[in-house]
């Protein structure tokens, strides 16, 4: 059983390290020969929103990699070139549900510590009136 044990290591460190099959390594060198190709086109260029930002289905969650960010997506045309590209873009009614969920969430947290406050001074005051009224007796 020992000898497997260094083999074993050795495997789960080549997996852990990361070393890639040579094709995903060839995909990359082609990849950063065109730089121009890798760059969305409405980074450098005028565009028009041809499809308002909509929710991404799940085959285009797959096969979409502007669908990963946010889960919404525009399409887009580009004056220059006249490519159709797909972009990421922030749904406003996501956008609000979280705001109004953040306002909800402070109200309860400022409800909660503002029960504690009065609930503390209560046991406060009860706490002096039961003193001084000891010391009345005292008297």
């Amino acid at each position: 059983m020992a000898p497997a044990r260094p083999r074993l290591c050795a495997v789960l460190g080549l997996l852990l390290c990361g070393l890639r099959p040579a094709a995903a390594m060839a995909a990359d060198e082609r990849r950063s020969e065109s730089p121009a190709a890798a760059t969305a086109c409405w980074r450098v260029e005028d565009f028009v929103v041809a499809q308002e930002c909509g929710p991404c289905s799940g085959f285009q969650m797959k096969t979409v990699p502007e669908c990963s960010p946010t889960g919404f997506v525009e399409r887009i045309n580009c004056a220059g070139s006249g490519r159709a590209e797909f972009k990421s873009c922030r749904s406003a009614r996501v956008e609000a549900r979280g705001f109004w969920r953040f306002v909800g969430a402070a109200l309860a947290v400022a409800a909660v510590a503002a029960a504690l406050v009065l609930a503390r001074q209560r046991v406060l005051d009860r706490r002096a009136l039961e003193k001084v009224r000891k010391q009345m007796e005292a008297i």
